[in-house]
This record gives structure tokens, C-alpha cells and sequence, in this order.
């Protein structure tokens, strides 16, 4: 029998000799562990490998749906929309790039923002998302920020952001991006003087304008394990100094063991470590 014939006979799906593959998109490869692991398993533990405990990426509704309890997010200012002030273009024009971002992600911009409850706390929440233009910071992502702020100044509740920037300021709206920086440390100072508390929560990666900025202004500044975290990353800065930089530099681990931040919280523990904290505080 002719192997054309077999494969009729037996029911295979390959032909001239090969084996039947596995449905692509099962099995993917952990770039901590470099073991290809059950994509369902990963998903299952909120994005984390189940071998080495390397976070992959996480979007910002699946991170309001892990951090907040079920169904008590109310996003606020979600009608503001960027806009193209400098007419910018480089390969595309900003505006078009715009719109394939948002169609792409589902998201009109870089943040989502609102209030919730966490183990039954209410908080203001906001969430920065790398998927869109890297998670970089312009006009709207600083103005939902700041409104987050000054909102939660009012109501006297915990500020908590958890970043996921690694585009820094947007080049895109030039002096308009890098005013957000200092527009949102402004808030964030008034919301110190009432009192208030902000949580901050760094995750792979935060770069640039905002660790510069609002990232790094946090009472309490927990970090995701391994996550990259800085203004210009490793690569610029050894090329700009010249010298070898100490081996984990810009990670969490590194930045914890040098005072940067206060904490590094697995996924898995964030919730509960948020809710702690603010109980502490007596916030």
C-alpha cells in the first residue's frame, strides 16, 4: 500500500511521511526556565510559569480582574481620547497609529482608571498597559492619572497604580507627553499632604518618564519578581558609560537590595499584600 493510501486508511492528517503536529498555540516557551509549558497552565496562574515563576505579560483588564474584587470596578474619565496636537509623524502619522492601537488592544489609550474594592476596600485604582505605544505616558494617560489623584484626594481613599510602561513619555506629543510627568507628581503631592496613601506596583516594564515621575512616588512601592525597572535601560546606559554594570542591574531584585523599593510581591500574593498594607496603614 502506497504511504498516500495508508494515510487515508489510518486516518492521519499528514501526508508524504510526517507526523500529525500539535495544535499550534498549546505549548508555549518560558524565556526564564526556556521549558515550553502548557499555555492553559500559564493562564490558569495569572500568567505565571508554573516551573519558574517567570511573570509573562498581563493586560490591564485581566490585572483589574485579578486585583479588584469581581464585578465592583467603575472605570472613570474613559470618554477622553488622544488627540494629534503636533500632527507628528514618523513611519505613520500619529493620529493613524492611533487607531490601529485602539483597535488592536481594545484600549483607547495607555491607562484605565477608576475605583474598586479590594477584599472589600474601596481604592482608586489605575492601570498602565505596555500593549499600547509601550505603555508610554501622553496627554490622556496623564490626565486620567491625575484625575485618579485628585478624586481620590476628595474621597480620602487609597491611591493604588500598578505600572506597565516601558515608552516612558510619548515623543509623539513632544513637551505636551513630558508635562504629564510633573502634572501628576503635582497631584500626587497634594494627595501626601491630605494624608493619603499610594501604593505603587512595578511590573516588566517600567521606564522612563514614568519611573521618573509617579512609579517611583509611592508610600509603598512593591515590584513584581525580575521585573525590569528604570529611566534608560541597561543597553543605552552601558553604551553612553562604557563600563560592565553589576549582573541583575534594573531588576527588582537589585533595586530591592539597594533601598529603591520596599517590597517584591508575586502575582499570586498582590492582592492580599495591597489589602494588608492599606489595614496597616489604617487607610
Amino acid at each position: 500500500m502506497s504511504s498516500t493510501a495508508h494515510n487515508r486508511t489510518t486516518g492521519n492528517s499528514w501526508t508524504g511521511g510526517g507526523k500529525r503536529g500539535v495544535p499550534e498555540g498549546l505549548w508555549m516557551r518560558c524565556p526564564g526556565c526556556k521549558t515550553m509549558v502548557y499555555r492553559k497552565s500559564v493562564q490558569q496562574q495569572q500568567n505565571v510559569c508554573p516551573e519558574c515563576g517567570h511573570h509573562f505579560y498581563m493586560s490591564a483588564r485581566e490585572r483589574i480582574k485579578h486585583v479588584l474584587d469581581d464585578g465592583t470596578f467603575e472605570e472613570w474619565d474613559g470618554h477622553l481620547r488622544p488627540t494629534d496636537p503636533l500632527r507628528f509623524e514618523d513611519k505613520k502619522r500619529y493620529a493613524d497609529r492611533l487607531v490601529a492601537e485602539q483597535q488592536r488592544t481594545g484600549l483607547s489609550d495607555a491607562a484605565i482608571t477608576g475605583t474598586g474594592m479590594i477584599r472589600a476596600r474601596r481604592v482608586a485604582f489605575g492601570v498602565t498597559d505596555s500593549a499600547f505605544i509601550m505603555g508610554s505616558m501622553g496627554s490622556v494617560v496623564g490626565e486620567r492619572l491625575t484625575r485618579l489623584i485628585e478624586r481620590a484626594t476628595e474621597r480620602k481613599m487609597p491611591v493604588i497604580i500598578i505600572s506597565g510602561s516601558g515608552g516612558g513619555a510619548r515623543m509623539h506629543e513632544g513637551i505636551l507627553s513630558l508635562m504629564q510627568m510633573a502634572k501628576v507628581s503635582a497631584a500626587l503631592a497634594r494627595f501626601d499632604r491630605a494624608g493619603g496613601l499610594f501604593i505603587s506596583v512595578l511590573t516588566n516594564p517600567t521606564m522612563g518618564g514614568v519611573a521618573a515621575s509617579f512609579a517611583s512616588l509611592g508610600d509603598l512601592v512593591f515590584a513584581e519578581p525580575k521585573a525590569l525597572i528604570g529611566f534608560a535601560g541597561p543597553r543605552t546606559i552601558k553604551a553612553t558609560i562604557r563600563i560592565e554594570l553589576p549582573k541583575g542591574f534594573q531588576t527588582s531584585e537589585f533595586l530591592l537590595e539597594h533601598g529603591y523599593i520596599d517590597r517584591i510581591v508575586p502575582r499570586h500574593r498582590l492582592k492580599s499584600e495591597i489589602a494588608r498594607a492599606i489595614d496597616y496603614c489604617g487607610k
